[in-house]
């Protein structure tokens, strides 16, 4: 039986870099290579992934986020064709909007090959962020980033998006609903549990056994920093007992630990240990409204731990307010340090929380999400063999 050949373009293919490539490598490590072959074309990621075919472009580091880098494929267009024509993909998947995403639109289109994309990154949450010092800018840029998303995203054949919030936005934008498909993200249950608790762990890193509050999340600015400035800042005068504990790195972390003295900063931390983090703390705190999605949020429903988080972005729509956490208004702190009080004095309702935040953590799963995207590839390809034909 022929192998369905997939030709899957990616800015970064770092694992564990973050969220959105986490999501890619739930998929790649369940290939079915009796059924598919894929070609990897990025700018960043390992010389081999898992045996696949792959091509490596040559990147940029962006400046407004070191850690970050932007293939550039004008460098190499004339290889870049030559070895895709020679791979002759039937479905193209394009992870980003990007100079690649683009690269590998136009390709697609040149060939009349079905694309398939996800809604990894709420790219215009960030603006206000990242130009928040030329603010005569803000407005300029959210509509060219909306007039790119809506061209980019309204020649995809599929896009995944993770919530109905995004999908709302989208739409609002020019997006067609019709090319939108609710198309969530997996839990591992078993990394992610009330079983990783050790409280052991917990006054080792703060000194004391009194109620602790975790940030997870990488320390850049368009998670709303200074929300959770100003959350601790309050929480400090009101409840100085009360411990932040804070597990990333980032561009902010300086800043972060200048504004946040007496926090507990642990750097970028693995799943195993982020895992006990989560399971061990009181609370979890999340003031983000750039999430597509927010796996920290559901990590930290799966294991136990009840959620104060921004009402906004995709995170938003885990949250069934006062039934299995609490949403604030984004940007106001006083917000969250009322909720935060009402549960670290409302044992029965943090119960509650716990319970309920378990059951719905539950309900997703990878192998599932993985299924439907493979059979969606398959039915992509088959309806292109099928226009062919005509």
């Amino acid at each position: 039986m022929k192998r369905i050949k997939v030709a899957f373009f990616a800015e970064i293919l770092i694992e564990d870099f973050d969220g959105a490539v986490r999501t890619m490598y739930q998929l790649i490590k369940r290939i079915d290579r009796r059924l598919f072959d894929f070609l990897f074309v990025y700018g960043a990621g390992p010389d081999d992934l898992y045996g696949f075919e792959s091509l490596k472009v040559p990147a940029l580091t962006l400046p407004i986020n070191t850690g970050y880098t932007m293939a550039i494929p004008a460098l190499v267009t004339g290889e870049l064709k030559e070895e895709l024509d020679r791979f002759s993909p039937d479905v193209v998947h394009i992870a980003t909007p990007s100079l690649l995403g683009s690269f590998a639109l136009k390709y697609a289109t040149q060939r009349s090959l079905p694309v398939i994309s996800i809604y990894h990154t709420h790219f215009i949450s960030y603006i206000d962020y990242y130009l928040k010092h030329t603010p005569f800018l803000i407005g300029k840029v959210k509509q060219m980033i909306c007039d790119s998303h809506r061209a980019f995203y309204n020649q995809c054949d599929q896009v995944y998006v993770p919530s109905n919030s995004m999908k709302n936005e989208l739409v609002n934008i020019g997006v067609k609903a019709y090319r939108m498909k609710l198309w969530q993200r997996g839990m591992d249950n078993h990394l992610f549990s009330p079983d990783n608790r050790n409280v052991e762990v917990l006054q080792q890193l703060t000194g004391n056994t009194n109620p602790t509050i975790l940030f997870a999340s990488r320390l850049v600015w368009e998670k709303n920093l200074e929300t959770l400035f100003r959350i601790y800042e309050v929480m400090q005068d009101k409840h100085p007992e009360v411990n932040f504990l804070i597990a990333g790195d980032g561009v902010a972390r300086k800043a972060c630990e200048a504004r946040m003295k007496n926090a507990v900063f642990l750097g970028k931390v693995d799943h195993k240990t982020l895992s006990v983090l989560y399971a061990s703390a009181t609370l979890f705190v999340f003031p983000s409204v750039s999430e597509t999605y927010g796996n920290v949020v559901l990590e930290a429903m799966a294991s136990g731990l009840p959620c104060v988080i921004a009402d906004g972005g995709g995170s938003k729509d885990f949250i069934e307010q006062g039934i299995n956490g609490f949403k604030c208004q984004p940007y106001d702190a006083a917000c969250y340090v009322e909720k935060i009080a009402i549960l670290l004095k409302n044992s029965t309702l943090r119960r509650q929380f716990i319970e309920e935040g378990l059951e719905y953590s539950r309900r997703l799963s990878w192998e599932h999400l993985a299924s439907v995207y493979f059979d969606d590839l398959a039915e992509m390809a088959r309806q292109h063999v099928l226009g062919a034909v005509v």
